[in-house]
């Protein structure tokens, strides 16, 4: 496989904005989906449509099997040990705050302490003040150093006997840095301290496998890997969900219903309440089958090329405009495609406004991650993330771009 085979799975990457073809380096938010996963949603809306798990007919039988037949892929693609431990959401945000209330519900309460990284997105971070509020428990927050990196020195010494569980991300969405989160589980597990990884964007950059990771929770989105917007899972070990309370109640998620009390369906029904997103979760199955295809050494080999092409670029800029990049690896620390950056003198969203202007879509501002910028001293930042469909031409392209749309701000 070449990149430009996958190009031409991806209809959206041959428009052309303001009359300049289209380089999208905005994959971290959403990436483009490819024909099958469009095919998969045409057929789903206008072949398959129909509720699920509940009626006897024969479309209704259809719709049920695409949908719990993606459970069974989701479970082989992270390994999960079995597939009532896989419960379907809208996305990594939904996900979280399922753990942060049913969790939380159960295991938190007064006096109690919930531990997050200052490099978190706000999804891995609002949930957990609301059950601090709740439940009148301290939120406390492990620092990243002057890099950017997690200060994981100091976690043993943060978790205390009150610590119900560490949230931590694995790739942050500004820093791009591979998180150690195997070495945090260890650590967390030592001292009985269960751990929820914000994968969405662990899933993309990594081959993840939960039982490797040995984490408790992993949430991640279904739109940042290809498949369908309002589409996420959330994996939990089976010991952690038997025991949490229901997130939502209403249809499906029961065993019987009476006026003198209702019992809960079994895992991981008691999860999904209501009527899924039947025409959109079965796309993750041909999104988990387009990832697989990434595997192929030539692309990887190919990928690698732009993205030392892009760290040379911005190794070149920081020399010689002023540029400063958040997030710089060290050693043999992972460092997925995702480099954000200010440059002196020049507002973020001035350059980015430019930028789009040629045709480049970027991100600017805050990245939801306010604490984070604060940490840095920015309003905001511009981040560009690569997926396996940019070329190198398009990161010459950028580099190109950028150093206009510099001398014309500065």
């Amino acid at each position: 496989m070449r990149i430009q085979d996958i190009r031409k799975m991806f209809p959206a990457l041959s428009q052309t904005v303001y009359g300049k073809p289209l380089v999208y380096f905005d994959n971290a938010a959403t990436s483009q989906r490819p024909e099958t996963v469009v095919r998969k949603m045409e057929s789903l809306a206008l072949g398959t449509n129909a509720n699920i798990h509940r009626a006897v007919h024969k479309l209704a039988a259809d719709a049920t099997e695409e949908y719990e037949s993606t459970r069974d892929a989701v479970k082989e693609y992270i390994n999960a040990a079995t597939r009532e431990e896989i419960v379907f959401t809208s996305g990594t945000t939904a996900s979280i705050n399922l753990v942060a209330f049913s969790y939380g519900e159960v295991f938190v309460g007064e006096g109690d302490e919930i531990i997050v990284s200052e490099a978190e997105h706000h999804s891995n971070i609002v949930p957990w003040q609301m059950l601090c509020e709740r439940k009148h428990a301290t939120l406390k927050v492990l620092g990243v150093d002057d890099e950017g990196h997690l200060k994981t020195q100091e976690l043993e010494s943060l978790i205390t006997e009150r610590t119900k569980l560490v949230a931590v991300t694995h790739i942050s969405n500004v820093l791009g840095i591979v998180n150690p989160v195997k070495d945090i589980v260890k650590v967390c597990h030592s001292k009985g301290c269960p751990v929820l990884v914000d994968g969405a964007q662990g899933i993309v950059h990594e081959e993840v496998d939960v039982q490797d990771l040995d984490c408790d929770f992993y949430a991640f989105s279904g739109h940042k890997i290809y498949a369908a917007t309002g589409t996420g899972v959330l994996y939990g070990k089976k010991k952690w969900l038997d025991q949490m309370v229901p997130y939502q109640g209403g249809g499906e998620m029961i065993h019987s219903v009476s006026f003198s009390g209702t019992t809960y369906a079994p895992l991981p029904g008691k999860f999904e309440a209501g009527t899924q997103n039947i025409n959109a979760v079965p796309t993750l199955k041909p999104a988990i089958e387009f990832l697989k295809l990434l595997r192929d050494s030539e692309l990887v080999d190919g990928c690698k090329d732009v993205e030392d092409c892009l760290g040379r670029s911005f190794a070149s800029l920081r020399m010689t405009r002023g540029i400063k990049v958040f997030g710089v690896p060290r050693g043999t620390e992972g460092k997925a495609p995702i480099y954000s950056f200010v440059v002196e003198g020049a507002h973020h969203e001035d350059l980015a406004l430019i930028l789009d202007k040629m045709g480049i879509a970027v991100r600017s501002g805050q990245m939801c991650a306010e604490p984070l910028m604060d940490r840095f001293g920015v309003t905001g930042m511009i981040r560009v993330s690569l997926a396996p469909y940019n070329t190198v031409e398009e990161v010459e392209y950028f580099a190109e771009a950028l150093t206009k749309a510099i001398n014309m701000l500065v």
